[in-house]
């Protein structure tokens, strides 16, 4: 039993990665929509989206502080059990998770939270 279990898994692992890849509209999409989401606070963006352009396996979105680069996060967008999306901090990669796709504002609340804690440690 333990044998179909630990295959089940696997194979759960490698449909996840499977359809993260092929989901690159998808993924630029909800980036999108956490970027409009997130102009509004003040924060920049750099859209790592074209793959012949950059050599990362999915689209990424740096924000960070306009008063500093040093300052950010970097967002991707995986798939997810269910058919579903969510964001992750891409260092991290699926540890990094953040907030299910379709709730850009949520999401944006989230990484807010998380850059003002970087950018101020002692207010928290």
């Amino acid at each position: 039993m333990g044998e179909m279990r630990a295959l089940a898994v696997r194979v759960e692992r490698h449909l996840l990665r499977w359809r993260t890849r092929r989901g690159h509209e998808t993924a630029v999409r909800y980036l999108d929509e956490l970027a409009t989401a997130l102009a509004p606070q003040g924060w920049r963006f750099k859209k790592f989206y074209r793959r012949e352009e950059f050599a990362v396996p999915i689209p990424l979105l740096w924000v960070h502080a306009r008063a500093t680069k040093d300052v950010g996060i970097v967002v991707g967008v995986l798939a997810t059990s269910g058919g579903t999306w969510a964001y992750h901090e891409a260092r991290w990669g699926r540890r990094g998770y953040l907030c299910l796709c379709g709730d850009a504002e949520a999401a944006a609340v989230q990484v807010d939270r998380l850059l003002k804690h970087r950018l101020f440690p002692s207010t928290w």
